[in-house]
């Protein structure tokens, strides 16, 4: 299997709009979560990481005209165009589009607008994104829960590897909308304050919105220092429909498969980026699975606390920090910890830190049983 370069990167989020002022409102310690108001979404107040409307707008106006897309869409572009500005010589003809999301332009169930009904369709997202920049190539759409983001890269490995391409762009991006609030309010799953991964007094999640890109390679760009995704794997316990298994058995799976085929064993993994959404099964199950993995002594963060759940963009996201964390050697700290509320025993970061990062692992889960390891390398030249 070949390796997988991960190249120029963005983020939208509420901590920014660029990779940048995400990585700097990180170090800062600012949060993109707050007490949110929103009558249209649900009656009662709850907390999240919504972008602001007007700073998208404004922010989009520069590349398109806001009314012809969705505010998904938008971020998505966003995106997109800011990785591409750092690649003016990038034939996007040539280069394959990977879209993960768990669904879409959701926010249209509810009000269409002047949009058409088929907008609601994943393919026709893809179609909309493509068409923009003239990727020629029929976008790939994932959709597999909360893992999809991270999944999205798994696959352009993969693709990569058996030379269906050599440069890919990978999206990952979701909204808030009441059609997930209410979801996972009736889960009782959401958290009436910030969210506290791992934490003894964690209480469920927040939600949160954000698109990011990432274009990735098989060909190792001339560097001193370059990223690559060099073990994948992803195992479904099938365990239930929305809760994890008890015995963490797919995340097991999924970082013993991922160790295996970067060819080296637990010792060597400098840092792990975990799933971490704060409720109370999510995060035992990953505990459990981590010290069945000797991972327990491996300093360990959730990005949670920042961002809220993403959804399919989490996993996208919390690669490419995780990507910068191994260029800068700094860990950062695992926002709102307050004291360890798991079985097992973890190495939780409760500081930022400076550290030399060669091997890092990213994990995330998701309803339906689905897990993803992805192990990433420092190479030096």
């Amino acid at each position: 299997m070949k390796k997988l370069y991960l190249l120029d990167d963005a983020i939208i989020s509420p901590l920014g709009f660029s990779t940048e002022e995400n990585i700097k409102a990180i170090r800062d310690g600012k949060s993109g979560l707050k007490l949110q108001l929103k009558p249209e979404l649900t009656e009662n107040p709850f907390y999240a990481g919504i972008i602001d409307e007007k700073l998208l707008t404004k922010a989009f106006s520069e590349i398109g005209i806001s009314e012809e897309f969705t505010r998904l869409e938008k971020m998505i572009l966003l995106a997109i165009k800011q990785v591409l500005d750092q690649n003016k010589t990038l034939d996007v003809s040539e280069t394959t589009l990977i879209i993960a999301t768990t669904k879409g332009n959701i926010d249209l169930l509810k009000d269409l607008g002047n949009f058409p009904e088929n907008r609601l369709k994943l393919s026709e997202l893809g179609n909309v994104i493509a068409k923009f920049f003239g990727f020629s190539h029929t976008p790939i759409i994932i959709s597999n829960a909360c893992i999809s983001g991270g999944l999205g890269l798994a696959v352009a490995r993969r693709l990569g590897s058996s030379g269906k391409f050599k440069n890919a762009m990978v999206v990952g991006a979701d909204l808030v909308s009441d059609f997930v609030i209410s979801g996972f309010n009736s889960f009782q799953a959401l958290s009436p304050e910030s969210c506290k991964p791992f934490s003894k007094d964690r209480d469920g999640i927040n939600l949160g919105e954000a698109a990011a890109a990432i274009l990735v390679s098989t060909e190792k760009p001339k560097n001193q220092e370059n990223i690559s995704l060099i073990g994948d794997a992803s195992a479904n316990d099938a365990n239930h429909i929305s809760g994890p298994s008890r015995t963490g058995e797919g995340l097991y799976k999924s970082i013993q498969n991922a160790l295996k085929e970067a060819s080296i064993s637990a010792e060597h993994i400098d840092f792990l980026s975990a799933h971490g959404t704060a409720t109370i099964y999510n995060d035992e199950m990953e505990a459990i699975a981590f010290h069945r993995s000797a991972l327990n002594k491996t300093p360990i963060h959730s990005l949670k606390g920042f961002y809220g759940h993403t959804l399919g963009a989490s996993a996208l996201i919390e690669s490419i920090v995780t990507k910068h964390s191994m260029l800068n050697n700094e860990l950062f700290g695992s926002k709102n910890f307050t004291g360890l509320g798991v079985s097992k025993p973890l190495n939780i970061i409760q500081e930022d830190q400076e550290k030399e990062i060669n091997y890092a692992l990213k994990t995330a889960s998701g309803f339906g049983g689905c897990n993803l390891a992805l192990v990433f390398k420092k190479e030096k030249e």
